[in-house]
């Protein structure tokens, strides 16, 4: 099985190439760069200045039944559900499609400085979440496991980026 990484509303192929490298590194599955031209533009709700990232999620699950592995969609776009201000992901528990969105990842979001080492754990952090939602994992109450609940920026810091023993050991017997 294969873990498809598709850019959606995003342009960094270099951090797209080490985002893949990272998570073949740590997991079982090969993560492959894999575009996809879509418009998503009907999710935009002009009263938040967000996408809706469930309508993204069904709308790529129609585009992609051919692909036999994971969908880790990643984009700028801002996310929400409705319930919620803000989401930096979502995932289909025990499914195939997730997305991350690396806008309110990025340390100038919160204050005028860029930190691309910090972006780009964060990005892992977040990607390596989502995609244990897809092989079933919930929220894991392991500070230091990525599986733990990331509701500010401070939490996706604090957490670890790597599975606790528990949560490791379900993903490695996922299929």
């Amino acid at each position: 099985m294969n873990i498809f990484i598709v850019p959606l509303k995003f342009g960094n192929l270099t951090l797209l190439k080490k985002l893949s490298e990272t998570i073949s590194s740590l997991m079982k599955y090969n993560a492959i760069i894999q575009k996809i031209n879509t418009d998503i533009e009907y999710t935009f709700s002009v009263e938040r200045g967000q996408y809706y990232s469930t309508k993204i999620i069904e709308h790529f699950t129609a585009l992609t039944g051919n692909l036999n592995g994971k969908i880790l969609l990643i984009t700028e776009a801002d996310l929400y559900v409705p319930v919620l201000t803000f989401i930096f992901g979502e995932a289909q528990l025990n499914g195939k499609h997730c997305i991350v969105s690396v806008r309110r990842l990025h340390e100038e979001f919160y204050t005028e400085k860029s930190d691309e080492l910090l972006l780009f754990e964060r990005i892992v952090k977040e990607s390596l979440h989502e995609l244990g939602h897809n092989f079933g994992l919930l929220h894991c109450r392991d500070w230091e496991c990525v599986m733990h609940s990331s509701n500010s920026i401070e939490e996706v810091d604090i957490k670890g980026d790597f599975y606790c023993k528990d949560c490791f050991s379900k993903i490695n017997t996922a299929k």
